[in-house]
C-alpha cells in the first residue's frame, strides 16, 4: 500500500510547517525538506484542521496518481468532501490518476459549535476518519478579520487576473500574491519577487485595496523535476500546469483566508468555454474548492483572452488611462516586449483599441515582421495553450481593419496561418523528451542535477535560434 503521512504540522508567528513522510513506493516524488508557507500575518489562531489545507491540496494530486492514501491528524470538513469532488474531475480529466483516501483523526467545522459527524467510514475510495473524534473551536472565518474586503483575488497583474479585478472591482477584493510557482522560493528570484510585490502594492494603494502575500516552498518540498520527468509523457504542459495548480494555489490561501475573513476567493481563468486542455486549472476543478467559510470561484471562463482585453479597454477609457499591464515571460519588473506573450498581450490591445506602448508593452508596426518570422521559424516554445490564444485573435483580425500596410501583411498571414502547423515545429527536441522518458527510471539525484543542464543549454540554444 502506498502513502503520504503529514507530520508535524505546526504554526509558529506566520509560518506554517509541516514533514512529508513518503511509503517507499513515493519516496522518489518528496525530498527530505519540510513542506513550508510564510504568511504576511499570524496564523497561530488558525485552526489545525485549516493549516492542514495548504499541504493538503498540494498533496493529494501526487498520491492520487499512484493509488495512494494520505494520513492527516485533523482537517476542515467542508475541505474534505471538497477534496472529493476536485478528485473526481481530475480521475475524469486524466486516465493516469488512479484515486485514493484521505483518512483523518479528526474532522472539524470551525463555524459549528456543536461537533461535527465523520466524514465517511473510512472504507473504500472516500474520506474518512480514523477515530471517529471531532474537534470543534469558537473561532472561524471572520472572527479575526479586521474589518476588511470579505472577497479575495489571485493577482499578478496579467490580463486574467486584471479582468478579474475589473469585473469584482466593487468588492474591493484582497489582492493575493503568491510566491514559490513562477517565481521560485530560491534567492536567484528575489528581485523578481520583490518587483512583483512592488507593482500588486502599487496597484492596491492606487485602488484602496489590501493585499496578502505568500511563499511556499512547494516545489522543493514535492520532487517538482521528478513529477515534470515521470508525468510529462501524460500530458501537454508540466506537472502542475495540467495537474496541480487549481487546487494548490487556492488551497495554500486556506490559513489566509481564514485570519481575513475571506469568503469568495477568486481564481481567473487562463481559458475559456470550447477550450478542452488537460489543464489544472478550470471551472471543473476551481468551483469545488471549498473550506469552512470560503468558497473558491473560477472566474471568467464566459469570456475569451482578447473579451478579457475588451472588458480591460472599457475600463481603461472609462476609469483607469495610464493602467499598465504585467505578462512577460522574461521580467518582472516590466514587460521585455520581445517574448512570445509581450507580443501576443501588444497586438490584443491594438485589436481592442488601444496602444499598447501606454500600457506597458513597446511596439511599432515593424514588429508584425519579428512576430511573424518567429512564428515560422519555432522560435517560440509554444503548446496548444498558444494555439488557442492565436486562433483567439485570428478571429478578431476578421472583424478589424487594419490600420497600416505592415498590419494588413500581418494580418492577412495570420488568417492563412497554419496554427497547429506552427505549434507543432515548435515541440522540444528530440534530447529533451528523452532526457525526461529516460528520468522515470533514473535515481532522483542523478535526474536533479541532468535536468538543470538540459535546461540551460535548450535556453541557450533558444535565444540564438533564428527569427527570435
Amino acid at each position: 500500500m502506498s502513502w503520504i503521512a503529514i507530520d508535524r504540522l505546526t504554526a509558529d508567528g506566520s509560518t506554517l510547517e509541516c514533514d512529508l513522510r513518503p511509503s517507499r513506493e513515493l519516496r522518489r516524488f518528496v525530498t527530505n525538506t519540510p513542506f513550508r508557507v510564510e504568511y504576511d500575518r499570524s496564523i497561530e489562531a488558525v485552526p489545525d484542521g485549516i493549516l492542514a489545507i495548504p499541504v493538503l491540496a498540494n498533496v493529494c494530486p501526487v498520491a492520487w496518481a499512484n493509488g495512494a492514501d494520505v494520513y492527516v491528524d485533523e482537517v476542515d470538513r467542508t475541505f474534505a468532501h471538497a477534496l472529493e469532488d476536485v478528485k473526481a474531475s481530475l480521475l475524469e480529466l486524466h486516465d493516469f490518476l488512479e484515486g485514493g483516501t484521505l483518512y483523518a483523526r479528526r474532522t472539524i467545522d470551525p463555524l459549528e459549535n456543536a461537533p461535527s459527524a465523520p466524514v465517511a467510514d473510512g472504507a473504500g475510495d472516500s474520506t474518512g476518519a480514523t477515530d471517529g473524534s471531532t474537534t470543534t473551536t469558537p473561532a472561524g472565518p471572520g472572527a479575526t478579520a479586521d474589518g476588511g474586503s470579505d472577497s479575495a483575488l489571485l493577482f499578478t497583474g496579467g490580463v486574467d487576473s486584471t479582468y478579474a479585478y475589473v469585473s469584482h472591482r466593487t468588492e474591493n477584493p484582497t489582492l493575493v500574491s503568491i510566491r514559490g510557482w513562477t517565481i521560485t522560493p530560491d534567492h536567484a528570484d528575489d528581485e523578481k519577487w520583490a518587483h512583483l510585490c512592488e507593482r500588486v502594492s502599487s496597484f492596491a494603494a492606487d485602488h484602496d485595496l489590501e493585499t496578502a502575500f505568500i511563499e511556499t516552498n512547494a516545489l522543493s518540498a514535492l520532487d517538482h523535476a521528478m513529477l515534470l520527468a515521470h508525468y510529462k509523457r501524460y500530458v501537454d504542459g508540466a506537472w502542475y500546469s495540467s495537474v496541480g495548480h487549481g487546487l494548490g494555489l487556492l488551497g495554500l490561501c486556506a490559513p489566509m483566508a481564514y485570519t481575513r475573513g475571506i469568503e469568495d476567493l477568486y481564481v481567473a481563468a487562463t481559458h475559456w468555454e470550447g477550450i478542452d486542455l488537460e489543464w489544472g486549472s478550470r471551472p471543473d476543478i476551481d468551483d469545488h474548492v471549498r473550506w469552512s467559510g470560503t468558497q473558491c470561484h473560477h472566474d471568467g471562463y464566459d469570456r475569451t483572452r482578447q473579451e478579457r482585453i475588451d472588458a480591460i479597454a472599457d475600463y481603461v477609457d472609462s476609469e483607469a488611462p495610464t493602467l499598465e499591464l504585467q505578462t512577460c515571460n522574461v521580467r518582472m519588473d516590466g514587460n521585455c516586449g520581445e517574448c512570445e506573450k509581450c507580443y501576443r498581450t501588444a497586438v490584443g490591445l491594438r485589436l481592442a483599441g488601444l496602444n499598447p506602448t501606454a500600457h506597458g508593452y513597446p511596439f511599432a508596426d515593424a514588429d508584425y515582421d519579428r512576430i511573424r518570422r518567429s512564428l515560422e521559424a519555432g522560435a517560440w516554445d509554444l503548446g496548444e495553450d498558444e494555439r488557442y490564444m492565436w486562433a483567439d485573435i485570428r478571429n478578431r483580425v476578421r472583424e478589424t481593419e487594419p490600420d497600416s500596410p505592415r498590419e494588413r501583411a500581418f494580418f492577412e498571414w495570420l488568417l492563412a496561418a497554419d496554427l497547429e502547423g506552427l505549434v507543432a515545429d515548435a515541440d522540444p527536441p528530440l534530447s529533451h523528451r528523452v532526457l525526461r522518458a529516460g528520468a522515470r527510471n533514473t535515481p532522483t539525484s542523478v535526474y536533479n542535477l541532468a535536468y538543470p543542464m538540459m535546461q540551460g543549454v535548450q535556453s541557450r540554444l533558444r535565444r540564438i535560434r533564428p527569427g527570435q
